[in-house]
Order: structure tokens, then sequence, then C-alpha cells
């Protein structure tokens, strides 16, 4: 007589179906940098918002220094304390991550991103 425990699997647990696989909208504006240079950069969809407080179905782990994790947590109480705003570090997180990758998809080039990571290397 054995011992061990059948457990269900995850296909059990999270109801067999995976995913639906999505591809984010085209970019389409009248104003701005010719499609050639554009089409390069469409996997950020123009109009993005930060999704907010919703829940998330998928994970990242981001290793931060010391002084990173002071600085985001500074944030996040002067966010509360000058502005009214309660936000947790992760909305901080996906809102900033927002904001450089719409700076990318409008700059290209010369975005901010760009920029700080050929000054890094």
């Amino acid at each position: 007589m054995s011992r061990r425990v059948s457990l269900p699997g995850a296909s059990e647990l999270f109801g067999g179906a995976a995913p639906k696989q999505t591809r984010p909208e085209k970019r389409t504006t009248t104003d701005g940098p010719p499609a050639a240079s554009v089409r390069s950069r469409t996997a950020v969809v123009d109009d993005r918002k930060s999704s907010g407080r919703i829940r998330h179905d998928t994970k990242i782990t981001v290793y931060v220094t010391e002084e990173e994790l002071l600085g985001l947590e500074q944030t996040r109480l002067a966010l509360r304390a000058e502005h009214g705003l309660t936000a947790d570090r992760g909305r901080i997180v996906r809102e900033a991550i927002d904001v450089l990758l719409a700076d990318f998809v409008d700059h290209g080039p010369d975005s901010v991103l760009v920029r700080r990571l050929k000054a890094s290397e």
C-alpha cells in the first residue's frame, strides 16, 4: 500500500485550456515617423495604458539594488503624502514601463531607453 498522494495536474487546477494568444494592435497614426521606421516597433501599442489595478496572469522577477528599491519605496510614499495617490510598487513599476515603452515608440533611436542603454555600454 503506497503512501504517495495523487495531486491534480496544472491543467486540472487552471481549467485545462491554455490562455489565448493575442497579438498587439498595430500603430496607426497620421503624424509621426514614416511607416518603415514604425514597423520595427509595432510590438508596443501607441494608445496603450498601464494595466493598473487588475489581476495579472503573467509574472517576471526583476532584481534591483538596495538604492533602487529605496527610491521606489520613497516614490510610493511621496505619491501618497504629496499627491494623495495610493499605489503599490508593482503598479508604479508597470506605469514606469508603460511610459518608457511609449517614449520608445514615439522617439525610437532618440528615446530615453536607447540613450540610457547606450550610455551604460
